[in-house]
């Protein structure tokens, strides 16, 4: 796993989304392909994160949905994240936002490869 994406999810993980979506940004912009749509779907994440933290459900739900269209394709496993946990917890946050409601934690868990 290239060391920028492991960045990403350690500061993802410490509620540092700004700045995870800024380390995932760094390597998203030479990637081309399917790699690019993950990443992609790492920054809406952490970007909607960072508008709820301030306040902006709206940019919230936006992003959100931008990164579950973006990572539902992918296996669990993609780049050794766990994507499927982290998509049943973005659908989990869509509908907690839209019933107004305290999100539920959140943390990528990182697989070991097998």
């Amino acid at each position: 796993m290239q060391s920028e994406l492991l960045r990403g999810v350690e500061l993802f993980n410490a509620g540092e989304y700004f700045e995870a979506h800024e380390a995932w940004e760094r390597i998203w912009t030479a990637e081309r392909g399917r790699r690019r749509v993950f990443l992609q779907a790492l920054i809406h994440c952490a970007v909607a994160l960072h508008h709820h933290g301030r306040g902006n459900a709206l940019g919230a739900r936006r992003q959100l949905r931008k990164a579950v269209a973006k990572l539902e394709p992918f296996p669990a496993g993609w780049e050794q994240i766990d994507a499927g946990a982290l998509l049943a917890w973005q659908r989990e946050a869509l509908d907690a936002i839209a019933r107004e409601r305290p999100l539920p934690p959140c943390t990528i868990r990182v697989l070991t490869p097998s």
